[in-house]
């Protein structure tokens, strides 16, 4: 017989533990001082880099449903 989990171990959307970590790595690579250098790795090497970048970026963004107008709302002031 199945067992029900625990409200921790929802999986899928809701895998809290792996929510958990995620922040956790996220939090300590900000905190790290590797930001800057990966940052300056992850700029175009020169224009037509920059210029395949940029394709890509507006390729994958024609592909969007775009974003949630609630995201908007929260990013205001008060809201």
């Amino acid at each position: 017989m199945a067992t029900t989990p625990s409200k921790d171990q929802v999986q899928g959307e809701g895998d809290y533990n792996a929510g958990r970590r995620y922040d956790k790595a996220s939090r300590e690579f900000a905190e790290s001082g590797k930001v800057e250098p990966a940052a300056r790795d992850a700029a175009p090497d020169d224009a037509r880099e920059a210029e395949d970048m940029e394709r890509a970026e507006a390729e994958g963004k024609s592909h969007a449903k775009g974003e949630d107008p609630l995201l908007d709302q929260r990013r205001k002031p008060g809201a």
